[in-house]
């Protein structure tokens, strides 16, 4: 008697759980996004932008790019910013993300102590790596990772293999180091400890102008170091929930004029430099060929 007592109550929240789900997701358009983007404050300065242009609210969750794919998964976010190319096209292949537009893009810098232990100044970037792994060896250098599966801790590790390096081997390592964190958080360690790290160069330049490391850029540029952001909304018809209309107006924005123009002046006027270039811009535009060409293969647009 009690268990049939109780039917009609299970069947009441089986069917109250979508609505309260819906109730406790808040207001606005939810975005997973990387660290990198996050740190430099250009998210805020483009959802900004989108509101004053008569969009809605937009709240991001800065997390690593790895940590992102799983949120969008469990339906925690509606659109995707994120750099790792090979996941992102793995992730709309499964069915997960209606497609992939790229959205900006800078360039990785390898950074260090102001004395340069290990001499890479100017180098390429592998020899740069095998020096920095040297210097290690024989105590005179340090390197902190990620170590977070982010977008920049997958591109660490494939700039390790092609020096030569396995990144497991080397986790196994007294010089080298991991932070399990961000990349402004990484950057702190690297600074503290006078190691060496690999970096954004948006989030680099903001914790520079803010007095936050002493470091300095001693690799940088080619397209070795390209670093490619991409927006992906998610698949409503994979993942019970998900904005997709909402995600499709703010994904419109970034790749107008506007939002374009917001990323391509973005810390020009604080840093000297822009922290990020226009890349759907540059793309559509083909106003810089070899750059252009460079995006699309390091994005894996081609084919």
């Amino acid at each position: 008697m009690k268990g049939r007592n109780l039917l009609p109550i299970l069947l009441f929240l089986v069917l109250l759980l979508p609505a309260l789900h819906s109730s406790l997701r808040g207001p606005g358009l939810r975005v997973a996004t990387t660290t990198s983007l996050y740190d430099t404050g250009l998210l805020e300065e483009l959802a900004r932008a989108y509101r004053e242009g008569g969009g809605g609210r937009v709240a991001f969750f800065p997390v690593g790019t790895g940590q992102a794919f799983l949120q969008a998964r469990r339906g925690e976010a509606d659109l995707l910013l994120v750099h790792a190319p090979a996941q992102e096209v793995e992730f709309v292949r499964e069915g997960w993300g209606e497609n992939r537009s790229v959205v900006a893009c800078n360039f990785f810098v390898l950074v260090g102590p102001p004395g340069d232990p290990a001499g890479v100044e100017n180098l390429p970037p592998l020899l740069a790596l095998r020096r920095i792994a040297e210097a290690g060896g024989e105590g005179r250098a340090r390197w902190v990772s990620r170590g977070d599966l982010s977008g920049t801790h997958l591109k660490e590790n494939e700039l390790w293999r092609e020096a030569g390096y396995d990144p497991e081997d080397l986790r196994r390592e007294g010089w080298y180091l991991e932070t399990g964190a961000g990349m402004g958080q990484t950057l702190l360690v690297a600074s503290e400890k006078g190691a060496y790290t690999l970096s954004d160069l948006g989030t680099l330049l903001t914790y520079l102008g803010r007095g936050l490391v002493n470091l300095r850029v001693l690799v940088r540029g080619g397209r070795e170091l390209l670093n490619v952001y991409s927006a992906i909304p998610v698949n409503p018809e994979r993942v019970r929930g998900v904005d997709g209309k909402g995600a499709g107006r703010f994904l419109e924005f970034l790749l107008s004029e506007e939002g374009q123009r917001v990323v391509g002046e973005f810390g020009v006027e604080r840093y000297g430099e822009p922290l990020f270039l226009p890349a759907a811009e540059i793309l559509r535009e083909n106003s810089d060929p070899q750059l252009a060409s460079w995006i699309r293969e390091v994005a894996l647009l081609e084919g």
